[in-house]
């Protein structure tokens, strides 16, 4: 069975740890108190040297690193642990990436390098493009957004553009319920009005859930496969060519690609646009140790309105090709964060067509694996093979008063980081995991016996878990509070 982690007292603040007169280093010139002595010349710049701080902490630089450094350690990593979370796909970024990236050639080029200093990395860039291209079975890519939800604005705009070329105007998009959260807000942004499309028991959409929506103003449907149920469309060839029917493009939201690249192609389905979320299939850093890449793929007719500029290569010359009158414009800087396409570069060229599959597979062989231990603990909504993740929910655990809050809290007590709870929306009380691909046997089955443990628990001490975390330095916090009233600003 999961074993409980050790707990561990509160690290102080460091006004806490101050003590007056410690100081770890002193600009010559000045006086104790930082200020310039008279007759004196500072080693700075007068400008740079501030007064007394009221209630600024003073500490020797060792209690200043070993604070920091013991405030590092109560980081959650994955390089430490699992990252169950659903949706997010928090896998391991192989440290091989980070090698290539960090080469001086490629970290150290300036953006603004003379165009022939500029030819390696450009052709990295052209390389990945073309291998997206592969994977996806679309015909040109575009590296500049920066994030996956700039790519769905970014592919919403070329939408919106074919739409005008072709002298129309619809201005509805339509999205399934199981799709991406983020759809609507990028349809909101590119100008279009987006209407929730329902889904039905199976947890897909069927092309008779779509069919009264269909109209002339309909612009497109962005629709997530696998969706964020972890199922696969199972319709989708069909929808696509009922959305086609009406006039409409098809956007696919690509975010879940890491559970079936290598085995089948958007573009064989009929999708006309879509971005990838590198960070999320191509093992680009996540979240905060970004920055974002979200490439966005089209179909040959659709790449005129691609982001300019793009790559062009005249024999072997590479240079950015600027001259693109029905371009949709520029959408960040430069080229895109042209480190996160050397990381994702690396991972391809890593794997290989077969190690492509094969991760696909791993992905979707863990996440079933779990569903398959989780399913007679949790109730989980809608049966059947999942893909990437599988979602479950508290259903079974009401009688006893505990929801999915308190054992996502109590896992922590297991040392474990919690899967996403409450989303996707559609289920109530929803319990989201994805293992990744990165996972190896052990680690799931330590997950797995961790929340048979809890909820045991649930069952025979309900107030243990509901008053969960116990052995965190920070108990359970009010989160709505600290979301809207949040402490900004420490007062001794």
């Amino acid at each position: 069975m999961a074993e409980l982690k050790p707990g561990r007292s509160p690290e102080p603040l460091i006004f806490e740890l101050a003590k007056p007169g410690a100081a770890t280093y002193r600009v010559s010139g000045t006086d104790e108190s930082g200020r310039a002595r008279p007759g004196a010349v500072p080693s700075l710049p007068n400008e740079l040297l501030r007064a007394d701080i009221d209630g600024f902490p003073e500490l020797a630089e060792l209690e200043v690193v070993r604070h920091f450094t013991r405030l590092s350690q109560l980081n959650y990593s994955i390089d430490t642990e699992m990252y169950p979370l659903g949706s997010c796909t928090m896998k391991y970024n192989p440290r091989v990436n980070e090698a290539v990236a960090s080469q001086p050639g490629l970290a150290q080029l300036h953006p603004y390098a003379p165009l022939a200093l500029q030819q390696g990395a450009l052709a990295l860039a052209s390389k990945l493009e073309h291998a997206l291209c592969e994977i996806s079975g679309l015909d040109a890519v575009s590296l500049q957004p920066a994030a996956g939800a700039q790519g769905e604005l970014t592919g919403m705009m070329i939408i919106r553009a074919h739409h005008r070329a072709a002298g129309r105007d619809p201005r509805t998009v339509l999205i399934p319920a199981s799709a991406h959260g983020t759809n609507p807000a990028s349809c909101t942004l590119a100008g279009y009005s987006s209407v929730e499309i329902a889904v039905g028991p199976s947890g897909v959409l069927t092309p008779e859930d779509l069919a009264p929506a269909l109209s002339s103003d309909v612009a497109a449907v962005m629709i997530t496969n696998p969706n964020t149920l972890g199922l696969f469309e199972r319709h989708i060839v069909s929808i696509c060519e009922a959305v086609h029917r009406a006039g409409a493009l098809v956007y696919l939201d690509g975010a879940n690609m890491n559970a079936i690249m290598g085995h089948t192609r958007p573009a064989d389905w009929g999708v006309d646009v879509m971005h990838f979320n590198l960070h999320k299939t191509f093992s680009t850093p996540h979240g905060g140790g970004g920055p974002g890449s979200g490439p966005v793929a089209v179909r040959k007719d659709l790449a005129r309105f691609l982001p300019v500029p793009v790559i062009a290569c005249d024999g072997e010359q590479f240079r950015l090709d600027w001259e693109r009158l029905d371009s949709i414009g520029k959408v960040t800087s430069f080229y895109g964060n042209f480190a996160m396409a050397v990381r994702a570069y690396a991972y391809i060229s890593m794997l290989g067509a077969e190690g492509i599959a094969a991760t696909s597979e791993a992905a979707v062989l863990n996440a079933n694996y779990l569903q398959e231990r989780l399913k007679d603990l949790l109730h989980l909504p809608y049966p059947g093979r999942c893909m990437h993740e599988t979602v479950l929910n508290d259903e079974r655990q009401h009688a006893a008063g505990i929801k999915t809050l308190d054992m996502a809290k109590r896992l922590l007590d297991y040392g474990f980081h919690p899967p996403t709870v409450y989303f996707p929306l559609i289920v109530a009380g929803a319990f989201m995991v994805e293992p990744t691909e990165s996972e190896p046997l052990h680690r799931l089955d330590a997950f797995a016996d961790a929340m048979a443990a809890i909820v045991a628990e649930a069952t025979l001490d309900p107030e243990l878990v509901h008053n969960a975390p116990h052995t965190t330095p920070v108990r359970r916090l009010d989160e709505a509070r600290a979301a809207r009233k949040p402490i900004l600003r420490w007062t001794p």
